[in-house]
């Protein structure tokens, strides 16, 4: 995939029993469509995801960094690294880099003794969130986020509202659209849902 391909809506939501992360899987170039099928929301460990929005060519160097940095976490402490400490590690990770930025805004999900997620911008400015949206259809996400959003939600219900936020978005963002991902993260573990379980969740 080209360095380029860009464009994109994400979606974090903190549930009581987990987190779910979502984003369309469109990529485009300017105003080209070149890519229905990208996939930005990538699984660090057991526990731990990262979604992103932006240039798939940085995140994906990202995603391969977190992924060795967390295998040497388990191999040297015996257990895995918590979701503060991988939103820590990518903040400073893209904080160390600002002279050869990481053109893309993160975020980072996950459950170790209950559900966190961060939002971390370009330069390493890191957010702790109960929902947060990223890419070129979150102002159309967060409307919908911010109207429904309830600290009681159960995953079940995450499911239907990050849904909903990406279905705003693709219908109002030109940059939004293609396939969809969506993954849940409960002390279970990480689960990425197939479309088709998505449909039959919905009926």
């Amino acid at each position: 995939m080209a360095e380029g391909l860009k464009g994109t809506t994400t979606v974090g939501i903190v549930c009581k029993d987990g987190i779910v992360l979502a984003a369309d899987k469109r990529a485009s170039l300017g105003n080209m469509v070149l890519s229905e099928n990208v996939t930005k929301i990538f699984q660090i460990d057991e526990h731990l995801a990262l979604a992103g929005a932006g240039s798939v060519g940085d995140i994906l160097g990202l995603v391969r960094l977190l992924r060795a940095e967390a295998r040497l976490y388990r191999a040297r402490v015996g257990k895995e690294m918590s979701v503060k400490a991988l939103a820590t590690l990518t903040a400073n990770v893209l904080h160390g880099g600002r002279g050869y930025a990481y053109y893309a805004w993160f975020l980072v999900g996950g459950y170790d003794e209950e559900p966190g997620l961060y939002s971390i911008d370009s330069a390493g400015g890191v957010t702790e969130d109960k929902f947060t949206a990223a890419g070129s259809g979150m102002e159309f996400a967060f409307s919908i986020l911010e109207e429904n959003y309830r600290e009681d939600l159960s995953v079940e219900e995450g499911i239907k509202l990050a849904l909903k936020g990406i279905k705003v978005a693709t219908r109002r963002d030109v940059f939004t659209g293609g396939g969809l991902t969506l993954v849940t993260i409960t002390k279970e573990g990480y689960r990425e849902w197939s479309e088709e379980e998505l449909r039959a969740f919905l009926e």
